[in-house]
């Protein structure tokens, strides 16, 4: 159970990958996870796919049109890599309340947006949290 304003459970993490198809592969086939079929998201400029494990999920992310912030992560990390982790939060709002007087910053304008699973999501600084990209997504 999630407190009203922290971290609850977590709900993935996300991998960005150079080749969605041979990612998806390696979980179906190699591992014998459950997969998802891919949807682009071209709000986010991603195409996801979700790995179904019994405790949590994993994403992958492949860029998906022009000025994808997967892209120059892949830039940067050609092989792929850890992207983020997104932890649930009961209140959005309330907890991003509570991160920004804690002194964390809110990506973008700091107004949730829809995120791969049809709820409201914000993503926090890296520099801090540990070096990670943190998303929040409202349960």
């Amino acid at each position: 159970m999630t407190q009203p304003t922290g971290i609850g459970r977590l709900n993935h993490v996300a991998i960005a990958v150079p080749d969605l198809a041979a990612a998806t592969a390696i979980y179906r086939d190699t591992l014998g996870a459950r997969v998802s079929d891919p949807v682009d998201m071209p709000e986010h400029g991603v195409t996801t796919v979700f790995v179904e494990l019994p405790n949590t999920k994993i994403e992958l992310l492949h860029p998906f049109g022009e000025g994808s912030p997967i892209a120059g992560f892949l830039e940067r990390n050609p092989s792929g890599g850890m992207h983020h982790v997104c932890y649930e939060v009961d209140d959005i709002h309330a907890a991003r309340d509570r991160l920004v007087a804690a002194g964390a910053r809110v990506l973008g304008d700091g107004e949730p947006r829809i995120g791969a699973h049809d709820k409201p999501v914000l993503f926090l600084h890296p520099k801090d949290f540990c070096g990670t990209l943190v998303e929040i997504e409202q349960a």
